[in-house]
């Protein structure tokens, strides 16, 4: 799974309350304070992040495992909102984890805050890949997460957004066809309430993805607007966002996006409900590829709550539609999702830098990566292993994937990586009031403007 930089909105009294009790239940198991490099080959190690999924990490450990199996690994998996909360205390103490995620960009977990409290991977890089280690190696995520010359986090992989999917099954059950217009969406929506079925859902919440949703919409009214106004090229009230903020707020006047967006989760709501097959189509990016392989989709469904005996949906990637009628094409947008960190105080950073560097820059390592279908490799020439991956409908799901993998070949849009967080609060904002009729677009993009910090 994927997120967007976790604001400092997201950290409030109730996550507080929910890191204290985990940092009291859990640290205790991680690795201690020495700063001792020791074995490279050996040793016991705790990994903490927001993402992977559980199986898709146990996956990736498995595999790691089959190179070095005295290497042994815990990962945590903290909820995105409480993710920054949990890590900062863990990283002053003398028991943090071993192993831990960051972001790029943003004021959550990012490489800037916490880099300070990270190894220089650059050494580790040299002696695994020559003195020309970055080539091959993704660029952007390199220099992304590269502090004063030094490499503070091992990019593991790259997400891109743009899209959406839909569950094929329901689709075909109802005899509709993908939409490829706002009114074909509006057409497909009416089906689907006809017969109590959600259609389109998302979670306005703190961490949120409307930003997702707002980009797309942008690059369908004016491409590369939103681009340029994420560096202050173009201003945020100008006609193009007002339009952008009115498509975003009919999208729920006319019937398309499902009541009640103001109040849910993108995780675990939206997720849950689209996963059990109660939600017909979401946005989310190539990071809920994933969930086409059984054994992950089982594993989520089963952390979901829902029964072995449920049928596993097919989903599948299609084209956001042209929700502005311009016909133009809809570009995707894409950053480094997280790196690897080792923790400066760990006992075991010389096995952590085996783990961290072996799962970002290896062939094995990305190829766990590839195949685990959640990250784009961010080593050349890895690809999905295709026949290695157990999808839910092979025949149904392959040419989505095929029209997935060309669509997302050549981006060259930004995602998320270079909002600040003052932006990305505004944004947020402007999504919530607009939705909410708390303002009109016109004003809600007047206001993203003057509090955009440009």
């Amino acid at each position: 799974m994927s997120f967007r930089a976790i604001s400092k909105r997201t950290v409030r009294t109730a996550a507080a309350l929910a890191v204290a009790g985990l940092l009291a239940a859990g640290l205790a198991a991680c690795s201690g304070s020495s700063g001792s490099q020791g074995s490279a080959q050996k040793g016991d190690l705790t990994w903490w992040g927001w993402t992977p999924d559980q199986a898709v990490a146990e996956n990736a450990i498995t595999e790691f495992n089959k190179k070095y199996p005295d290497i042994h690994i815990t990962f945590k998996k903290i909820q995105d909102a409480t993710y920054a909360a949990a890590l900062r205390p863990a990283l002053a103490s003398s028991h943090g984890p071993d192993v831990f995620n960051l972001l790029v960009g943003g004021t959550g977990a990012t490489v800037k805050t916490y880099g300070v409290d990270a190894v220089d991977l650059t050494p580790s890089m040299k002696k695994l890949r020559g003195a020309d280690w970055k080539n091959g190696l993704f660029a952007t995520g390199v220099k992304d997460f590269t502090v004063g010359g030094q490499l503070k986090a091992a990019p593991i992989g790259k997400v891109a957004a743009g899209m959406m999917w839909i569950n094929l099954d329901l689709f075909n059950q109802f005899g509709l066809k993908p939409p490829k217009t706002l009114d074909e969406w509006k057409s497909v929506c009416k089906t689907f309430r006809e017969h109590n079925v959600g259609c389109f859902r998302e979670g306005v919440d703190p961490a949120g993805f409307e930003q997702d949703t707002l980009h797309t919409i942008a690059n369908s009214v004016q491409p590369g607007f939103y681009e340029k106004a994420i560096a202050g090229k173009a201003k945020w009230s100008d006609p193009a966002m007002v339009q952008t903020l009115t498509i975003w707020k009919n999208l729920q006047s006319d019937g398309i996006l499902d009541p009640g967006a103001l109040g849910i989760q993108q995780y675990p709501d939206v997720n849950n409900a689209f996963l059990s097959g109660q939600v017909a189509m979401v946005q989310m990016g190539t990071w809920y590829r994933q969930y086409t392989r059984t054994d992950t989709l089982k594993a989520a469904l089963q952390g979901a709550g829902v029964s072995d005996t449920s049928k596993m949906i097919t989903m599948v990637p299609i084209p956001f539609p042209d929700v502005a009628g311009k016909g133009h094409t809809i570009a995707a947008f894409s950053d480094p999702d997280y790196a690897l960190a080792v923790n400066k105080k760990s006992k075991h950073i010389a096995a952590a830098e085996t783990f961290a560097t072996w799962l970002g820059a290896t062939k094995a390592g990305q190829q766990v990566i590839a195949n685990n279908l959640d990250e784009d490799p961010v080593l050349a020439g890895i690809t999905p292993d295709y026949g290695k991956v157990p999808l839910v409908n092979t025949k149904e799901q392959t040419p989505y994937l095929d029209w997935l993998s060309k669509y997302t070949s050549n981006v060259t849009e930004a995602r998320l990586a270079n909002i600040s967080g003052t932006l990305d609060q505004a944004l947020l904002d402007s999504a919530s009031t607009t939705l909410g009729a708390k303002a009109t677009p016109e004003q809600a993009a007047q206001t993203l403007q003057s509090q955009s910090g440009q």
